[in-house]
């Protein structure tokens, strides 16, 4: 059985009897439809709409949550929680020394014990589970991990995409269940579903092939010298790229390689993903 223990993951309790109300309001996750034993992906957006934090959601006994999030924004995290509390009846922590691991495959929490293990309902065609509390006897694979996501199309910010740069939109939360179209209001709200209605989500996570080793994350991708995207994460000839599929689109129609720096690349939308790329790419990249 794969896994990995994940070392840059930290994990923020928010409980108390206004906890689920406080978080449905802030929050573009769906509390409501948030299942015992499920970590949902989701976000908290700056009023423009923009990603400031992401992170997997899961319950924590009765009015409780825990926040899995990046270990070097969680104290930044923690304090915007903080500010948008006001006087909802909900204690905001920290949890220190909890233990992260993700294991994957049909028996993907055989060897934890006394453990809380989440189904990590982003990935559609493995099981993936993070565990939380109950620490593996060595670190696991981290590299097999990052392979198992960039297969899977599945981004995070600092490997993919910077924090305040990006859109729910263009890292597939509107694909992942990370965003609840059917809620009320909470920050950002107004772009994301206008974004949503419009069909104007430009930007989107593909995943990159190459017949030899992609060059670093963070590489331009461009089209006859033209900017269309950018390298995320990155595993031997496969890798993750945030682009215009407008753009890639164009590309393709005219037969014109796409290059990560001197490395020419194949860009696919993954299999589950239900976006495509628009019909007419040059009448979509004028919009």
């Amino acid at each position: 059985m794969p896994f990995a223990l994940l070392k840059d993951r930290s994990l923020i309790s928010v409980s108390g009897p206004d906890a689920e109300h406080f978080l449905q309001n802030i929050l573009t996750t769906d509390l409501d439809a948030l299942g015992a034993g499920e970590a949902k992906p989701g976000a908290l957006l700056s009023p423009q709409g923009k990603i400031l934090f992401d992170f997997l959601i899961s319950r924590a006994g009765d009015n409780g949550f825990r926040l899995d999030c990046r270990s070097d924004v969680a104290d930044d995290f923690m304090r915007r929680l903080m500010l948008y509390r006001l006087r909802a009846k909900a204690e905001i922590a920290k949890q220190d020394q909890v233990v992260v691991t993700v294991a994957w495959g049909d028996d993907s929490t055989a060897s934890f014990s006394d453990s809380t293990a989440h189904a990590d309902t982003r990935f559609r065609d493995v099981a993936v589970r993070r565990v939380y509390g109950d620490a593996a006897q060595n670190g696991g694979d981290a590299g097999a991990w990052q392979a198992l996501r960039i297969a899977n199309g599945i981004a995070e910010s600092g490997s993919d995409y910077q924090l305040g740069d990006a859109f729910p939109h263009d890292v597939l939360l509107d694909e992942t269940g990370g965003i609840g179209f059917k809620k009320g209001c909470y920050v950002g709200q107004e772009v994301v579903s206008r974004m949503q209605h419009r069909g104007t989500a430009r930007r989107r996570v593909l995943i990159a092939t190459a017949d030899g080793p992609l060059p670093a994350s963070g590489t331009e991708l461009t089209v006859a010298g033209r900017p269309v995207g950018t390298l995320g994460s990155v595993s031997g000839k496969a890798g993750l790229a945030i682009a215009r599929i407008d753009r890639v689109k164009a590309a393709s129609d005219a037969g014109e390689a796409i290059m990560s720096g001197d490395v020419p690349v194949a860009l696919a939308i993954p299999a589950w993903a239900k976006f495509t790329f628009p019909q007419d790419a040059a009448s979509a990249e004028e919009a």
